[in-house]
């Protein structure tokens, strides 16, 4: 009888530690699938400051170019001032000059191209800043987003950073359960 009981003892025993053993083998499972979810969010996290990093350089380059075109705008606005400087001073003399008849009639013709050149270069001016303004906003949209841009990367860095431990902390566990799982065998 006594035999009998301890045989049974043993087989609840056995059972006992089958049940265990395939409790931990799901826990094992769920920690991996786990892991795996962990790690995917981590490759999608990288492959997204990848993306703001390209985004970030975009935007760097078209702040570039958006200042190169500053640039040149305000050069030409420059030389408009200038062409419209030299033909007011240029209409000034023609009009000390206008005494006689035949002479008068080739200075109107030349003050009338004079006006043509200053109305041109002041529309050139005002062309010129209009596209100044519309620069200057097209700058701070790209400044705006850039700051956003870092921003959303400083956050999935951050973001990563935590997937990353729980990754570590995860795997220990994992290690650890092994260990005590191999220990118990």
């Amino acid at each position: 009888m006594a035999g009998l009981n301890s045989l049974e003892a043993v087989k609840r025993k056995i059972q006992a530690l089958q049940q265990q053993a395939d409790e931990a083998e799901d826990r094992a499972q769920g920690l991996q699938r786990e892991m795996d979810g962990e790690r995917k969010r981590r490759e999608k996290a990288e492959g997204d400051v990848a993306a703001l990093n390209r985004r970030v350089q975009l935007v760097e380059e078209e702040l570039d170019r958006a200042q190169e075109q500053l640039a040149t705008a305000q050069q030409k606005l420059e030389e408009a001032e200038k062409a419209a400087d030299e033909s007011e001073r240029g209409m000034k003399v023609i009009e000390n000059r206008a005494m006689k008849d035949e002479k008068m009639e080739i200075q109107e013709m030349q003050l009338k191209e004079a006006k043509h050149i200053a109305e041109e270069a002041d529309r050139k001016y005002e062309e010129v800043a209009r596209k100044l303004v519309i620069l200057e906003g097209e700058l701070e949209r790209a400044e705006e987003r850039a700051e956003v841009s870092e921003l959303k990367c400083g956050d999935l860095r951050e973001e990563l950073k935590n997937v990353s431990n729980n990754l570590k902390s995860l795997e220990a566990a994992s290690e650890k359960r092994r260990g005590l799982a191999l220990w118990r065998s």
